[in-house]
């Protein structure tokens, strides 16, 4: 029997950088959400569920190459499909 409802596991580590090592296209196909601290939260970049902490980027300060600046935030971190 061929099941295509099935979804990828999440991996503990997962990036929307394309360049990123941790970056896996197969998850990004479905809705992913991420609850740090038992809040949803729309704008995480990367996260970590292991390390507990997530990425998020800043809203003025932009690295050498013109993109926002990521601020680690460290707590509880929850990856699951929407």
């Amino acid at each position: 029997m061929n099941d295509t409802t099935t979804l990828p596991p999440l991996p503990d580590r997962l990036s929307i950088d394309p360049s990123s090592p941790y970056h896996v296209a197969a998850v990004f196909e479905n809705d992913v959400g991420i609850k740090f601290n038992d809040k949803e939260r729309l704008d995480v970049e990367e996260y970590c569920i292991s390390e507990r902490w997530i990425k998020v980027a800043s809203t003025k300060s932009l690295d050498r190459r013109g993109r926002p600046l990521q601020i680690k935030l460290k707590g509880k971190v929850e990856a699951f499909y929407r």
